[in-house]
């Protein structure tokens, strides 16, 4: 199973609020959701990887639901996403590129990069997302809210040089996005097996969403 510390997923402030068995419960969790899924996960399980009584989860978290979206929305959704959406921008959307390329070169650098650092609940959001509503509507205004401005403008930049065809902006960020969601799932869940060699599947990637959108 993956080693889990909550302090990758959680800020200072909100750890210090939580006891030792909280925290036991939510490093527990957070490591067997990951690995199992939530449906597959017992909440039995949980407790005794956590070292405590199954009722001392139902202290803190009324149903196993309620686990779980301890674990998504604080982390993902109210802290992680905002703070990572800024180092994210920062990190590709501040820089100049010469060319297309060179921007999706950075752009997935960036999201595999991520993606390997918080795999465990990477593969948690993977699972979940289908089923929260909740959170892909924050999810969606986070976006649209931090990032959309940013992105459409540097598309833009590279349909005005003509090195990315006229179509409309949240088509191409379509395109791109889906893609680039596909390697990264691609990423986690071949990761290991003879089916998966990184260079060269980004490498693939980038060629077909440059020739896609030329």
């Amino acid at each position: 199973m993956l080693p889990i510390k909550l302090e990758e997923f959680f800020p200072e402030e909100k750890l210090q609020e939580m006891n030792e068995k909280e925290i036991k419960i939510l490093e527990a969790a957070i490591e067997i959701f990951a690995e199992k899924g939530f449906v597959s996960t017992s909440t039995n399980e949980i407790a005794k990887k956590a070292n405590v009584a199954e009722g001392t989860i139902f202290r803190y978290f009324k149903t196993k639901k309620d686990l779980l979206k301890s674990i998504i929305k604080p982390t993902l959704v109210k802290t992680i996403a905002p703070f990572e959406m800024d180092r994210f921008s920062k990190a590709v959307f501040h820089l100049e590129y010469e060319t297309f390329e060179d921007f999706l070169n950075a752009l997935i650098k960036n999201r595999m990069e991520f993606a390997k650092k918080n795999k465990a609940v990477v593969k948690i959001i993977i699972q979940e997302m289908p089923f929260q509503d909740d959170m892909q509507e924050e999810l969606k205004r986070l976006f649209k809210d931090k990032m959309y401005p940013k992105v459409a403008t540097v598309l833009q930049s590279f349909i005005d040089k003509g090195q990315i065809k006229e179509l409309p902006i949240p088509t191409v960020l379509r395109l791109i996005i889906s893609t680039v969601v596909g390697l990264v799932i691609s990423s986690i869940v071949l990761e290991n097996t003879p089916f998966w060699n990184e260079e060269q599947e980004t490498e693939r990637t980038i060629e077909f969403i440059k020739n896609g959108l030329k």
